[in-house]
């Protein structure tokens, strides 16, 4: 027994190990249980931050659908009295004759609860449906009539679908006719947005399993080392995690500007050829308006411009969201349309210089520049109550540099001490990835705000080889 306790008597440096060893083991339970805690709270935040934007977007593509369809005949009921049968029926077999996709349609209820139109559900029409509710419980027609009387609103219930009868969840946006006593609106189905949330919910679940065999796989790597190596393999795994850790925040800034990348052409795409079907739709009908009815012009006309002016202003949201300029013409072209857009937006008098320096800086200082220029003059905008913005973009010997100045009201000293908001921090960590530099500066305050950004050398690609062509066309 007592040879069997000598044999098992730890050495100074088996100690040393223990005493390393307990302490990181009881750490990474610790961390693993935290890591399962906080992954899941974060998910869950983000997966209601998702669904939320995802409901938004619906009710703002309900909004529209009805401004939309409100617009189209806007004319017939403006001009018509109240008791005017002629025109009700008119804006009715209008309405009756609006459905899109596969489910969607307009209904209208009188504010008694009688059913004028449900072109996808004709047994409801011309009955009272007072009291209706779905499978829940949930009020439908009293609470759309209520929402109608009150001015516009949203409203979500089940109801069965069109195509196949079954019940799902739908959100209703509803606005009214007041001289009519109508309630108008349309509706869309959720179900994909909650099989979407579902599937984020499962895909959470199973990334945190996921984690916590990861974790238990490393612990054991990590008591191997601790035993083998010592702290000094510690120290370097540290430095590889935050390798790891820094090359994943870059792919998830790249998955971002991919992903801006996808709602900008779908913005293009889908929106803007929509409206652009609907100005020509307009365009057709007061042309045939005009010769029957003159006094129709002037409103149809009004609407093919608000509708141009729709087109402009999706087609700007899709440069903002990722400009065709940065990737064919380079940096320089890019911040230049951005200032000039700036200009024009915001009446302020903007300055842009710049040195040609060949448009040498990588993908991903570019897309990291103009995001930071797009950023400060959103905030100068915002916040700044400037008149006058100077931009300065040229390459140096140590790199290049991006400097926004403007004669705003400048920004209080803890804002530029510890921060700022979430505009700047967005610049820290945009700079941070280019390990280059950022100086926000107010020189007095009321006087306006400096922001510099310096990008390294390591961020300039090489000069490309002159062609003979080239080398005789002087610089």
């Amino acid at each position: 027994m007592k040879r069997f306790g000598a044999f098992f008597r730890p050495s100074y440096a088996q100690k040393l190990s223990l005493v390393a060893t307990v302490p990181l083991i009881a750490a990474v339970a610790a961390i693993a249980v935290l890591v399962a805690y906080q992954s899941r709270m974060l998910a869950e935040r983000e997966i209601k931050a998702l669904e939320t934007q995802l409901l938004e977007a619906k009710k703002v593509e309900l909004a529209n659908y009805v401004t939309q369809a409100r617009n189209g005949f806007y004319f017939i009921y403006g001009n018509a009295a109240p008791d005017d049968q002629d025109a009700r029926d008119q804006v009715a077999q209008i309405l009756s004759a609006m459905i899109y996709g596969t489910e969607g349609f307009f209904f209208v209820y009188d504010y008694d609860g009688t059913n004028l139109v449900s072109p996808r559900q004709t047994e409801m029409i011309n009955r009272n449906w007072t009291g209706l509710a779905d499978s829940e419980g949930t009020p439908i027609t009293d609470e759309i009539i209520r929402i109608a009387r009150s001015g516009a609103g949203y409203h979500s219930y089940l109801w069965p679908k069109p195509s196949t009868g079954e019940e799902a969840r739908m959100i209703t946006y509803v606005t009214s006719f007041p001289s009519w006593r109508w309630a108008v609106g349309t509706g869309v189905f959720i179900d994909d947005v909650l099989a979407t949330v579902a599937s984020a919910r499962a895909d959470v679940e199973e990334r945190v399993q996921q984690t916590f065999f990861y974790i238990g796989m490393i612990t054991l790597a990590a008591l191997l080392a601790v035993f083998l190596t010592g702290m000094v393999l510690n120290i370097r795994e540290r430095r590889l995690a935050d390798a790891k850790l820094k090359k994943l925040t870059q792919r998830v800034l790249d998955a971002q500007e991919e992903e801006r990348g996808r709602v900008a052409r779908e913005l293009h795409d889908g929106i803007s050829q929509l409206l652009v079907g609907v100005r020509y739709a307009l365009d057709t009908a007061r042309r045939k308006l005009d010769r029957g009815d003159p006094t129709a012009a002037a409103p149809l006309a009004k609407g093919i411009e608000t509708l141009g002016e729709a087109i402009s202003e999706v087609r700007r949201i899709s440069r903002d969201l990722r400009p065709g300029v940065l990737d064919d013409l380079g940096l320089g072209p890019a911040v230049k349309a951005l200032t000039d857009d700036f200009s024009e937006r915001t009446g302020m008098t903007t300055e842009f210089d710049t040195v040609v320096f060949r448009n040498r800086l990588d993908g991903e200082a570019k897309i990291a520049l103009y995001r930071i220029a797009q950023e400060a003059l959103t905030n100068i905008e915002r916040h700044a109550q400037a008149s006058h913005v100077r931009i300065d973009l040229r390459g140096h010997k140590k790199g290049a540099t991006l400097r926004i100045e403007d004669n705003g009201r400048g920004m209080p000293d803890d804002t530029v001490g510890h921060g700022g908001g979430l505009g700047l921090r967005n610049m820290q960590e945009r700079v941070e990835q280019l390990e280059g530099e950022l100086i926000i500066a107010a020189p007095r305050a009321g006087h306006g705000t400096i922001i510099e950004v310096t990008v390294p050398l390591s961020h300039l690609l090489p000069p490309e080889p002159e062609t003979p062509h080239q080398a005789k066309v002087p610089a």
